[in-house]
């Protein structure tokens, strides 16, 4: 993989600092996926789909106020 150049290093740091909040929901968002793609069991699977069920009443819940 090609290195940065000094200049993509200084953009992608002050990208981070300008978005702290959309990148930890981006690696967040990341880690959620690699785990359940590569590492989850039948039954986390399982648990995650009531946990997005859960979620969805919630994001409705919220929407239809």
């Amino acid at each position: 993989m090609a290195k940065y150049t000094e200049a993509k290093a200084r953009a992608n740091k002050k990208w981070d600092e300008k978005n702290k909040e959309r990148k930890k929901y981006i690696i967040k968002r990341s880690t959620a996926k690699s785990f359940i793609l590569n590492l989850a069991s039948e039954d986390d699977l399982e648990l995650i789909e009531k946990y997005i069920a859960q979620r969805r009443e919630n994001l409705n819940d919220i929407s239809s106020r």
